[in-house]
């Protein structure tokens, strides 16, 4: 688990210059790119896939007893800060 990587690809000559890749770590297979025309967004749509990886991740994580109702936990998170 926690496998997947994420990179940035440039090349001046292609209609889209930039592009974002998942690839498995220590292979050099990259798959599922998101082509791009600037390199904000390309910086934009990496650190996307990685937050979205994480949250994927997260999923698997057993959640902490706090002794809350899982109603009460997604009532407390809902509630503005002060």
């Amino acid at each position: 688990m926690g496998d997947a990587e994420f990179v940035i690809g440039h090349s001046e000559k292609a209609p889209a210059q930039f592009v974002t890749w998942k690839c498995r770590k220590g292979e050099k297979e990259y798959f599922w790119g998101h082509y791009l025309g600037d390199r904000l967004a390309a910086v934009e749509d990496l650190c996307k896939r990685a937050l979205e990886e994480i949250e994927y991740l997260r999923s698997f994580q057993p959640q902490r007893d706090t002794g809350e109702k899982p109603e009460q936990r997604v009532k407390k998170r809902r509630e503005p800060e002060r």
